[in-house]
């Protein structure tokens, strides 16, 4: 594999599922799929909203799926293969039990709409750093170009900045806020189109049934810098 090649650990829901199929349409993009292909025939667009407008506002997220972040993406370390890294995946995942997600909702999370628990839930965070802790050996850090971009970009604390030196990520440990993303950026957006926007979320995302089961750890690859990430392999839980 390409040494330019990430690996990131998500929560995916279930392929086939209420929830997985209303996050794939809109999206409009599964990596569920034997042969992946884009999604059609997704939901109808936001009032005032056009489809080429649609498309653009949740391009970000479709490059990386309809998704949570456990451990964000990363380069391997050196030494270590990915048959290796999903070997320890799996060997973490049948470690944890099945649980149920709280409540989830549609929010404004920062400059982006996602779906967020709307309860803490000590089980997800613990989910989330033994991600981070365990499968910490196979992840190169970030060097310090990376650092310093990230930084640049700002909106990280003097925590958040020590928090990316030591893991490789600034949103880790205390500061990990599970949520699966909807939208890019919204700053540049009228307060019309985002009002739109939110209702058409909350629409389609209010009345799923839940609770949602974290059921298994999956893990994606992305082969080369700015192309989608592709799933890997699922890890069941116990």
């Amino acid at each position: 594999m390409s040494e330019q090649a990430r690996y990131a650990v998500y929560f995916s829901p279930p392929p086939g599922s209420v929830w997985g199929e209303a996050g794939a349409r809109w999206l409009g993009r599964s990596y569920f799929d034997a042969v992946e292909a884009r999604v059609t025939g997704g939901p109808a667009l936001p009032q005032g909203w056009n489809e080429a407008a649609f498309a653009a506002i949740t391009r970000a997220p479709r490059r990386y799926g309809w998704h949570a972040t456990l451990k964000a993406p990363f380069r391997l370390a050196a030494g270590h293969s990915e048959a290796e890294l999903l070997a320890a995946v799996q060997a973490l995942a049948v470690q944890i039990p099945r649980f149920k997600l709280p409540t989830l909702a549609v929010q404004r999370m920062g400059h982006f709409l996602a779906v967020v628990p709307q309860q803490p839930s000590a089980e997800l965070q613990a989910l989330a750093q033994r991600c981070v802790v365990e499968l910490h050996d196979f992840a190169a850090l970030p060097d310090e170009a990376d650092i310093a971009s990230r930084i640049a970009q700002g909106r990280l604390d003097d925590e958040q900045q020590a928090l990316l030196r030591r893991w490789g990520y600034p949103h880790v440990m205390h500061r990990f806020r599970f949520h699966m993303t909807l939208t890019g950026d919204l700053s540049g957006m009228s307060a019309a189109q985002q009002a739109a926007l939110q209702a058409h979320a909350h629409a389609q995302f209010g009345a799923l049934p839940q609770p949602l089961p974290i059921d298994a750890l999956s893990l994606l690859r992305e082969s080369r810098k700015g192309s989608d990430f592709r799933l890997v392999a699922q890890a069941p839980l116990r």
